[in-house]
């Protein structure tokens, strides 16, 4: 399998979001998932944008999350708006940033991947 640094990772089914919230627990990198929709205008405008920030912070592991696909996570993580990005280091959330804005979510990417666990 290529590497997924550097690259925003769809989760489709509970089994593929275990195994990537399994791999970020173990490699106590930031997690950012960004919660989305199909039907969600405003996430396809963000979206480029975020797989341009993955692509420049390879250090950071990006998941993304259909609340329709996986109603479960959604509701673990009290997502109810979309865009929603949670922000998880080593299993535990440690932000949250609501809206697709692109100088907010940059500012949190870089704020807490570069804060040492």
């Amino acid at each position: 399998m290529s590497s997924e640094e550097g690259q925003v990772i769809s989760c489709h089914s509970i089994d593929e979001w275990k195994e990537h919230f399994q791999k970020g627990l173990e490699s106590k990198k930031l997690v950012v998932i960004d919660f989305t929709a199909s039907w969600c205008w405003v996430c396809l405008f963000i979206e480029p944008i975020l797989a341009e920030i993955a692509k420049k912070t390879p250090h950071v592991i990006f998941l993304k999350v259909d609340v329709d696909e996986l109603k479960t996570v959604a509701e673990e993580y009290n997502v109810d708006a979309m865009p929603t990005f949670v922000f998880l280091k080593e299993g535990k959330q440690v932000d949250k940033v609501v809206g697709a804005r692109k100088e907010d979510l940059q500012a949190k990417i870089t704020e807490l991947s570069t804060i040492t666990a």
